[in-house]
């Protein structure tokens, strides 16, 4: 599971201390249910919906997220902003291809297209743009993809972590990877659910901070608040977008067919 940070606007040896057991993700398709959960600035209400679809394609994970949120504020205006983020990312964590438009109002207000390759987990490597415009940056030692990104937090909360550093690129923004700081409050055993996928197994509380690597901000550009359970699913979450913040709920859930 991943989220657009952009919505509105570590090390090999770290790598190496993370526990070998990587989680057994669900291949499936949720609905999530947005709410306004505060807001900070002229936001009065706001409100929405987030589609999320994780494939097993064999070697690899097909990712499709789409996110739509309704915004009003105190002028009366009512505003739309919506995003269409899709991967696909080789099961091994070598190789991401990527592409990602989001809109306000229907007008294209971020667009990014291109791919990541590394040559093994935890090495170099390199990020390479079609869209905004061709441009190659290199990926630090140690950057993770999405989806081995979301394996460590979930093997670190089962070996009884409770903090990670870890750089992330997802192709959200030209920009390039991302610092992430991950606290983790909890290893729960499994607990009452009403989605037949999640039962029996357990979940992890975590709190993810994004930061601009080359900002030298020590505040974030934005946090994620979730509960995971260990196939890498979340029922629940809070996006803090810094003007306001979202609650999302889970209000369907399938699972799909395994690969290969």
């Amino acid at each position: 599971m991943r989220i657009l940070r952009p919505l509105l606007a570590c090390l090999p040896a770290l790598l190496l201390a993370l526990p070998a057991a990587a989680a057994d993700l669900l291949a499936h398709r949720a609905l999530y249910r947005l709410e306004l959960a505060s807001a900070r600035g002229d936001i009065t209400a706001a409100g929405g919906n987030m589609a999320y679809e994780m494939v097993d394609a064999c070697d690899a994970w097909a990712v499709r997220q789409r996110l739509r949120i309704e915004l009003s504020n105190r002028d009366g205006q009512n505003i739309e902003l919506a995003s269409d983020y899709a991967t696909l990312e080789a099961k091994d964590g070598t190789s991401l291809r990527f592409t990602m438009r989001q809109t306000t109002e229907q007008a294209v207000t971020s667009e990014t297209e291109g791919t990541a390759t590394l040559p093994a987990p935890g090495a170099e490597g390199t990020a390479r743009f079609s869209v905004p415009k061709e441009t190659a940056m290199p990926l630090p030692a140690g950057t993770l993809f999405p989806t081995p990104h979301t394996e460590a937090i979930i093997a670190a909360a089962r070996a009884g972590k409770k903090f990670l550093s870890l750089p992330l690129f997802d192709g959200t923004t030209a920009q390039g990877p991302q610092d992430t700081s991950v606290a983790i409050f909890s290893w729960d055993p499994p607990r009452e659910t009403r989605f037949d996928p999640l039962r029996n197994l357990h979940s992890t509380r975590v709190r993810i901070a994004f930061f601009d690597r080359t900002g030298g901000n020590a505040t974030p550009d934005y946090e994620l608040s979730l509960r995971f359970w260990e196939n890498g699913v979340s029922d629940e979450m809070s996006m803090d977008f810094g003007d306001f913040v979202m609650r999302a709920t889970l209000v369907e859930l399938q699972a799909l067919p395994k690969g290969c």
